[in-house]
């Protein structure tokens, strides 16, 4: 109740000062002041924590030097870095899956292989 008391007599106070009735200095002095008080008190404090949509008890502390601003890039970096690394490691294994099934699936006999005359006929093939 008593805010809805402040704003109708904050409404009224508005109105009368808006016609253009004359004070008395002293009186428009103290209003000055109080004006600036109110604005100085009313200046928001530097946050130490992000709220998660004004709900207490949700929010993120910041360290000094060491905000949200930097701790969010890099671990989004991180976790691209680590993505990458696990995507080329399931390549690196799909591409030797991939040349163990043709060896075991070939006709050619895995001995074949492992002479070292073949090795040459396949380096020359690999020249021409």
């Amino acid at each position: 109740m008593s805010s809805t008391n402040e704003r109708l007599l904050g409404s009224r106070v508005r109105q009368i000062l808006n016609s253009g009735m004359r004070l008395d200095p002293h009186v428009e002095e103290r209003l000055r002041a109080s004006r600036e008080q109110a604005l100085l008190a009313k200046r928001p404090e530097r946050a130490t924590s992000l709220v998660w949509a004004g709900i207490p008890g949700f929010g993120w502390p910041v360290f000094g030097e060491l905000s949200l601003r930097l701790l969010v890039p890099t671990f989004v970096l991180a976790f691209a870095l680590l993505s990458i690394y696990t995507w080329r490691q399931d390549h690196q294994v799909a591409e030797l899956v991939e040349i163990d099934t043709q060896l075991l699936t070939d006709d050619l006999p895995i001995d074949a292989y492992l002479d070292k005359g073949f090795e040459a006929w396949l380096n020359d093939r690999a020249s021409e």
